[in-house]
């Protein structure tokens, strides 16, 4: 039976752990038309925090680690538009909290 337990205990965090796909966005400019929101604007509203724009159109704001995640990402790709990325992390209420962002 302890057995059980402890293996219940490292699998539990992996259960809880989900992905997201949508468009990145900064806060300021969330609801704007994402088809024409480049990657130069997303770095100069930067300040205000990311956040992930689902395919149903639900806007989700990144935790604090999110935000320097997307940032770095930002800084390293090259596409100008059509900011798709994926989302590993955890929702706490309406943000997520951001383990790995990968811009596709």
């Amino acid at each position: 039976m302890k057995r059980f337990f402890a293996m219940l205990a490292l699998c539990a965090p992996l259960a809880l752990a989900e992905s997201w796909t949508g468009t990145i966005v900064d806060v300021m400019c969330k609801g704007r038309d994402l088809a024409s929101h480049t990657r130069e604007c997303a770095l100069n509203c930067a300040k205000g925090g990311f956040g992930l724009v689902l395919p149903d159109g639900k806007f989700v704001k990144f935790d604090e680690a999110g935000n320097a995640r997307a940032m770095q990402a930002l800084r390293k790709s090259t596409k100008e538009k059509d900011l798709k990325v994926k989302v590993n992390g955890k929702l706490d209420g309406e943000v997520i909290a951001v383990e790995s962002l990968e811009i596709q």
